[in-house]
């Protein structure tokens, strides 16, 4: 009863704190600095306080994530001083990602031996991937076009930045017609999922590259002779286990990477920035909220698996992701929850890893509806044959997006400069990239995580009693 109270004194202030906030920003009511910034701190006092008493590491994280909120907004020099703790957050993490793939796929593959079910985990995954992904696109396509956020939009005060190139692997491509381009770049995508060097693909973070090449390592240990595969099976086993042992550790440090991301991200681009490009904002946030209550509750409902105790699984793992922007930081905990809700690791170490190159479902919507927005501020109209053009194309571009921060933009302005679109006005969103990145990340590990479940439920094999007495860390 006493933490019940005090959850609920919590939320009352976090609401009054918020209010505030919003009354000031938008010029309602003026309330001066020092108020706001008291308001603010001793908000923080009351957080800490409730977190000390939770005694969760969900609760830290998010209530550090707020604290960074406050201290970006208040001391946006000393949070720019913070990054480092961010970035050595995400490295940190991203050394897990090459040895619990490795591990995890190769055991699951050559422990069972049961080379059929890989087959069927394939397809299936690859079915219910391009499935949720052109929903997604489409449901992006379709929130535009009912905002309109683009149409209207002052350029000139949008902020400009320089735009990262876009490379292409052969010089020779300039001189190719769209369509040739065009087969070019799909057979490149298949070219790029096969590694030359496992050691640089994991030291490059190259995902795809990664499953693939334990996934073939899989197959050809189950091929030999129990006596000779016994040992390797052992080993690969052994490194699963301890790379989830060793996660656990590294999340202690969660709340620390999270807060300084926060902090920076505030600091950085300022609370302002939500005025300049707040139709855009507004209408990625509405449509991946659509896209959640259309597309995963259904899923969820119609295999009866628990919103609630699913909720309990991804929250942490989300909420990472949101933070830091970037899957990568997520995926370790997502594929321990998943197991602990009740998924088979062999499923979660196939379909999570596969699903971060083809099962982008919050970057996908993003591609559809900021593509649509750049041709609306530019004032050009695109009828709907040319808008399906953009969405086949987003289909096939958006796949092996690479889970790190800002990698979307290559496939954004890839895909405006073969649609003639200007480039520019891309610039102009990097500006509040970073707040929409937050939200389509965690779309993206949300639809991950819900893959397993979906495949398992496919293949028979989930645990219905684990997902009931699921209990977060």
């Amino acid at each position: 009863m006493k933490k019940t109270k005090i959850g609920l004194i919590t939320l009352i202030c976090i609401t009054i704190a918020l209010i505030l906030t919003l009354l000031k920003e938008f010029d309602i009511v003026h309330i001066a600095d020092q108020i706001m910034m008291s308001v603010r701190w001793g908000l923080a006092v009351v957080l800490v306080g409730y977190a000390l008493l939770k005694k969760n590491l969900t609760t830290w994280i998010l209530v550090c994530m707020l604290l960074g909120v406050f201290v970006g907004v208040d001391f946006p020099n000393f949070a720019a001083a913070l990054h480092p703790l961010s970035k050595g957050f995400i490295k940190l993490v991203k050394t897990i990602v090459g040895p619990i793939l490795f591990g995890t796929l190769v055991y699951g593959i050559a422990g069972h031996s049961d080379l059929k079910q890989v087959g069927r985990m394939a397809w299936k995954s690859m079915l219910y991937f391009f499935c949720a992904t052109s929903c997604a696109i489409f449901i992006g396509l379709a929130v535009i076009n009912i905002t309109h956020a683009g149409v209207g939009v002052d350029i000139k005060s949008m902020p400009h930045e320089e735009l990262p190139a876009v490379k292409t692997t052969d010089a020779a491509l300039e001189h190719l017609s769209e369509n040739v381009h065009g087969v070019y770049k799909f057979a490149h995508f298949f070219y790029e999922l096969f590694p030359e060097n496992i050691v640089k693909s994991m030291y490059e973070n190259k995902v795809l590259q990664i499953v693939v090449f334990s996934v073939l390592f899989g197959i050809g240990l189950a091929m030999v002779e129990e006596k000779k595969r016994k040992p390797l099976v052992d080993f690969a086993e052994s490194l699963s286990e301890v790379m989830f042992k060793f996660t656990n550790l590294i999340m202690y440090f969660a709340p620390i990477g999270v807060g300084a991301a926060m902090a920076y991200t505030v600091g950085h681009l300022g609370v302002d920035i939500l005025k300049n490009l707040f139709m855009l904002l507004g209408s990625l946030y509405i449509a991946l909220i659509v896209f959640v209550l259309i597309v995963f509750v259904p899923i969820m409902l119609v295999l009866k698996i628990s919103i609630k105790k699913f909720i309990q699984a991804v929250k942490e793992p989300v909420s990472i992701a949101f933070a830091t922007t970037s899957s990568d930081a997520a995926l370790p905990k997502a594929m321990s929850n998943m197991e602990k809700f009740g998924v088979p690791r062999k499923i979660v170490s196939f379909v999570i890893p596969t699903g971060y190159s083809f099962n982008l479902d919050g970057t996908s919507l993003y591609l559809s509806l900021a593509s649509i927005f750049v041709a609306q501020a530019a004032g050009m109209h695109l009828g709907i044959g040319q808008q399906l053009a953009i969405a086949f194309t987003l289909m096939i571009t958006s796949k092996g997006v690479a889970a790190v921060p800002r990698a979307s933009l290559i496939v954004l302005i890839a895909t405006a400069e073969q649609f003639g679109l200007p480039v520019f006005i891309i610039a102009a969103i990097l500006g509040i990239d970073e707040l929409m990145d937050m939200a389509r990340t965690s779309v993206n590990v949300i639809g991950n995580c819900l893959a397993t479940v979906v495949v398992a439920k496919w293949e028979g094999e989930f645990d219905e009693n684990a997902s009931k007495n699921f209990v977060a860390d």
